[in-house]
């Protein structure tokens, strides 16, 4: 067996720092490069960071609203889980309603897709909205600001896929409706999206780890 590195802490300081070498960041301002390198270290894919777009108050208007409380909503269970609740600020919440029980029936009714159906009961205004998995969840979200509902503190979009995920992400970076911070293209994942998250909730503390 070949040696390895045991240690937490200096797993994740090598790993930040390889991250920081690496990756080509002098695009970002500095808030938004360390949500970069989070979001890097949590795909192992430094060429992501030359597919992120952002609206440029979107680190400030987040944290902004972490430290208020505001509530966090993800589009799936695998997003929320991976939302480290110790480094959010005291009030705020992670919420995932995908196993609410109506929202199968409202799915059904609207012909539409289920996470799509649990958008509608995303309460958005001021709120974080978190989307890890599927692009009919950003579709809808965006959908329901144009029709009229508050629009969020912050969008972090991350849906993968190949239907639907690239052409959802475009659309939020041409017409957004909220700050927002979205990967381009058809890449994405959970993990992407709740370490988008968890580095908002390290600059809400006043720094990173």
């Amino acid at each position: 067996m070949r040696p390895y590195d045991r240690d937490p802490a200096a797993i994740l300081a090598a790993s930040l720092a390889l991250v920081r070498a690496e990756a080509n960041l002098a695009r970002f301002p500095p808030d938004i490069a360390e949500i970069a390198v989070r979001v890097i270290q949590a795909c192992g894919m430094v060429e992501v960071a030359d597919r992120l777009a952002f609206s440029p108050d979107v680190s400030a208007r987040a944290v902004d609203a972490l430290r208020t409380g505001a509530p966090v909503y993800a589009d799936s269970p695998t997003v929320a889980s991976g939302i480290a609740r110790n480094l959010l600020p005291e009030g705020a919440r992670v919420l995932c309603v995908a196993a609410d029980p109506s929202v199968a029936a409202r799915a059904a009714k609207a012909a539409i897709t289920p996470s799509a159906a649990a958008v509608d009961l995303w309460d958005t205004g001021g709120a974080i909205c978190a989307i890890g998995e599927d692009p009919t969840a950003l579709f809808r979200l965006m959908e329901r600001i144009d029709e009229g509902a508050p629009p969020p503190a912050a969008i972090l979009a991350f849906p993968v896929g190949f239907v639907g995920a690239a052409e959802a992400k475009a659309e939020l970076a041409e017409r957004p409706r909220a700050p927002f911070l979205a990967l381009r293209g058809r890449k994405g994942g959970s993990a992407m999206a709740s370490a988008a998250v968890n580095a908002l909730a390290l600059l809400a503390a006043g720094g990173m780890q």
